[in-house]
C-alpha cells in the first residue's frame, strides 16, 4: 500500500463512542480545556499504538529475512494477517451495530477537566476492540510497505482532526454550536457504523489486491 494508504482508516478510530465523547466534551463546563486534553490523549494513544505494531511487523520481518525466508512470502504473510484482522474488525463493528444511545457514564462528562478527558482518550482509543485492531492493521500494514515510522502521521493527525470536529464547530459557531452539536452526536451514534463498513471494505480490498500480486 502506498503512502497514505492507511488514511481513510482514522474514521474507523473515531466513529461512535470516541466522536459522540468528543461532541460531549465540546458541551462540557469547560469545552476548550476538557476537548484539548481529549486530543491530546489521544494523539498519545494512536501515535503509540501504531508505533507499536509497526515496530512490532518491522521486527518480524527483519528477523524471517535474516533467517533466510523470502521477503515476499514475508509480506504476503504479513498482507493475509492484516486481511484477517480486518475481517476481524468488520465483524466487531456489525455486532455493535445496534447499541443505540450513548453510554450511561457519558452524562458524567459535563464537568470534566483536561486531565479527565485525556484519561477518556487513553481508555476509549486504547482499549476498544475496534480501534486497538484498527491501529493494530495500520501499523502492520505500513511497515509492510516498508514505510519509514513518519507514514504513520498523516493516520494519527488526520485520527485527531476528526476528534477536533465538535470543538472546531464551537469555536466557529459560537453559541450556534448548542442546536449543531446534539445533531452531530446523534448522526454519530446512529450511522458511523455504516460508514466504518465501507472503509474497512475499501482497506480490505486493497489489502487482498496486494496480498494476490
Amino acid at each position: 500500500m502506498e503512502f497514505l494508504g492507511t488514511f481513510p482508516m482514522a474514521v474507523v478510530m473515531v466513529a461512535g463512542t470516541p466522536l459522540v465523547a468528543a461532541v460531549f466534551l465540546a458541551s462540557a463546563e469547560r469545552p476548550r480545556a476538557a476537548s484539548l486534553g481529549y486530543l491530546a490523549g489521544a494523539a498519545v494513544v494512536v501515535a503509540s499504538g501504531t508505533t507499536l505494531s509497526w515496530l512490532a511487523t518491522r521486527t518480524v520481518k527483519v528477523n524471517l529475512t535474516a533467517g533466510g525466508a523470502d521477503r515476499r512470502t514475508i509480506e504476503t504473510g504479513i498482507d493475509w494477517f492484516v486481511v484477517a484482522v480486518l475481517v476481524v474488525l468488520a465483524v466487531v463493528v456489525f455486532v455493535r451495530r445496534h447499541r443505540s444511545g450513548p453510554p450511561s457514564w457519558i452524562a458524567r462528562l459535563q464537568r470534566a477537566g483536561p486531565a479527565y478527558a485525556a484519561r477518556l482518550a487513553a481508555l476509549l482509543l486504547g482499549a476498544m476492540p475496534t480501534d486497538a485492531l484498527t491501529m493494530l492493521s495500520a501499523g502492520a500494514s505500513t511497515a509492510r510497505h516498508h514505510l519509514p515510522w513518519w507514514h504513520l502521521l498523516p493516520f494519527v493527525l488526520l485520527t485527531v482532526l476528526l476528534l477536533a470536529v465538535p470543538l472546531l464547530v464551537l469555536l466557529l459557531l459560537g453559541r450556534r454550536a448548542a442546536a449543531v452539536l446534539p445533531r452531530m452526536r446523534d448522526w454519530a451514534t446512529r450511522h458511523s457504523w455504516l460508514i466504518s463498513e465501507v472503509v474497512i471494505a475499501l482497506f480490505l480490498a486493497l489489502t487482498v489486491r496486494d496480498a494476490l500480486r
